[in-house]
């Protein structure tokens, strides 16, 4: 199964206009209607699909997860006719892409055709690395943030214009937000259709500007969240918090912020999905003879029986110490000891006698090469 962050050229830790952009130079190379050579439909399939996951950020997060399992029924498959569907804005971008912002009378960005700027926009996600400590991971809690944002103006309320003024029509785009240019080729007549300089594509000039945010609308802030960690997350797991990314504009509403989770290395544990691994050295006696042994978890301590005649590298369990089930915390993982047998490299004398007396009654034989068992043993 290709990696869809391969089939881009892109690393896992992307922003959606890396993204974009990645995606857009590619399907510009492999479009059918562009590249005919053998093979070049199929990859354009590859590269749609990769985008299609990697573009949304619920699927993306998934598929970070889970990888192609976490996807494979949440969207269209690999297929040319997936491309765009119920998503015009998505086409626009990539017929801009394909055929330089032209486009001809009856297309898109034609009389009629285009997208304006001035109405409600959405603001912009924003994302935030939060380092946890192992158990905070675990055991999940809260966590007291501070995030730098876009919010709406006060005084203006969003306007931009200074109280008591409001916006004008831009006299250069009529209010369209879009200027257009007839261009002549062999081929016939094409309009050329981009942003109006004058207003920037808003379609409206603010000629008294609020001296509180410059005529922005929005003004950067600096705040403190407080946000739930859910127990038994890891490494990329991935929150969101509504409405905390930056300010929407003339009216749209504000973005979201998305916290991607790394978790501390523990030095006494490790983690290996819900289940908790550690080690734990027992001497050759406590293996022999069998012992109960207190135990560090990530509850605290607990009694851990050592079975008589333990062998080395044997994992014993400890079920329900792991980690909490994400999502369902009355589930948990089990704690697996993995038993290591201390050998001593020197005996007493008194320690030797009584050994060799074992190794007697055992029928095993002291002496090998000259030199006995247990003088090559713990010499």
């Amino acid at each position: 199964m290709a990696d869809y962050y391969e089939t881009l050229g892109v690393s896992r830790d992307a922003d959606k206009d890396e993204i974009k952009r990645a995606y857009r130079r590619l399907a510009r190379k492999y479009h059918p209607d562009v590249n005919k050579e053998a093979g070049a439909e199929e990859r354009f399939k590859e590269i749609n699909r990769a985008y299609e996951v990697l573009s949304e950020p619920e699927m993306r997060a998934r598929y970070d997860r889970f990888g192609e399992a976490g996807v494979s029924g949440a969207a269209g498959g690999p297929g040319f006719s997936d491309f765009g569907v119920g998503d015009m804005g998505g086409f626009a971008d990539i017929f801009e892409t394909f055929f330089g912002g032209f486009a001809g009378t009856g297309g898109v960005g034609g009389p009629g055709g285009g997208r304006r700027r001035s109405g409600p926009v959405r603001g912009d996600d924003l994302r935030l690395d939060l380092r946890l400590d192992f158990k905070e991971a675990i055991f999940g809690g809260e966590k007291e943030i501070r995030i730098s944002h876009l919010e709406t103006c006060n005084t203006c309320n969003g306007s931009g214009a200074k109280p008591g003024t409001s916006p004008k029509t831009c006299g250069t785009c009529g209010g369209s937000g879009q200027v257009r240019r007839a261009t002549r080729t062999p081929f016939g007549s094409f309009a050329q259709v981009s942003v109006c300089p004058t207003c920037n594509g808003t379609g409206q000039v603010i000629e008294d500007k609020c001296t509180d945010c410059g005529g922005r609308g929005t003004k950067q802030v600096t705040k403190k969240l407080k946000i739930s960690i859910p127990a038994g997350v890891d490494n990329g797991t991935r929150l969101r918090v509504s409405n905390e990314g930056d300010a929407g504009k003339a009216g749209g509403p504000p973005g979201d912020l998305y916290v991607y989770l790394f978790v501390n290395e523990e030095e006494q544990f490790q983690r290996d999905g819900i289940n908790i691994l550690s080690e734990l050295s027992v001497s050759y006696l406590q293996a022999i003879l069998g012992a109960t042994i207190e135990v560090e978890t990530i509850d605290g301590t607990e009694a851990l029986e050592i079975p008589a005649g333990t062998q080395p590298s044997t994992v014993l369990t400890l079920e329900g110490k792991g980690v909490p089930r994400l999502g369902n915390p009355s589930q948990r993982g089990d704690h697996l000891i993995t038993v290591q047998i201390e050998i001593p490299t020197r005996i007493s004398n008194e320690e030797r006698e009584i050994l060799e007396k074992l190794a007697a009654l055992r029928g095993d034989s002291t002496h090998k090469g000259g030199r006995g068992f247990l003088g090559n043993l713990f010499h």
